[in-house]
């Protein structure tokens, strides 16, 4: 079910075109692809290993750029920010949760939690409180002084999900957040991102090949061959 305030547009790709160097070639990723996604929708994005899925996610994060065309993420032109530009809009109003979790070994559970909130210069002590708050949400209120390698796979995935959205980023990012847990975690994962949706209205996109989490979208978009096609849930 789309949320009520999803009929506004939120990002807009106009005519992308992707492609890499490889040896003597020139590898297309994209050619002339063009999309919209509306605020608030959970967006499944399913295809080949190789399809371009990731390189996807990187444009939208503004961490690569297109080759030509536009990308609008709530109105602002993420095409036309230099590096650092994209790096301070990507910081404050974009979270990305890894297959792999790339959680900061050194740091404890609540130092990773609270890291974006210091990134961004958000260190209050009502901002410290919500953040502590959204640790026992996920039950990992009393692993806050543990280190991520003594927490199990499924734990290390919320944690991961809770800083990514502790900063209450409008736009989630999401690659294979499930492809390294069993089943039951998987769930449990799928479970936390659809609440955290549904409480907070973020725009998530989420890059799987999990038929379980493409069935809970709002649309089910199709990439092949740079092109992509909405399928029906």
């Amino acid at each position: 079910m789309r949320p009520e305030n999803s009929s506004a547009v939120f990002i807009t790709l106009q005519h992308l075109s992707k492609r890499y160097a490889e040896g003597d070639q020139n590898r297309v990723i994209f050619a002339d692809l063009s999309l919209e996604i509306n605020r608030g929708e959970f967006v499944a994005l399913l295809g080949q290993s190789g399809s371009g899925k990731s390189t996807l996610l990187n444009l939208l994060g503004g961490i690569d750029l297109p080759d030509t065309g536009t990308l609008c993420i709530d109105g602002r032109v993420i095409t036309g920010l230099n590096e650092i530009e994209r790096t301070r809009f990507r910081r404050r109003h974009i979270g990305f949760v890894f297959q792999f979790f790339n959680l900061i070994p050194t740091l404890t559970v609540e130092e990773n939690l609270l890291l974006p909130l210091e990134l961004n210069g958000f260190t209050t002590a009502g901002q410290r409180v919500r953040a502590l708050e959204l640790l026992e949400a996920i039950g990992l209120g009393n692993r806050r002084r543990s280190f991520p390698e003594r927490l199990s796979g499924g734990e290390q995935q919320r944690l991961a999900i809770a800083r990514a959205v502790v900063h209450r980023p409008a736009l989630l990012l999401a690659d294979e957040p499930t492809g390294n847990l069993d089943t039951a975690t998987g769930e449990r994962i799928l479970e936390l991102l659809l609440n955290l949706h549904r409480q907070s209205g973020t725009t998530i996109i989420v890059v799987t090949h999990s038929r379980e989490v493409a069935a809970r979208a709002d649309r089910i978009l199709h990439l092949d061959a740079g092109h992509i096609r909405e399928i029906a849930p």
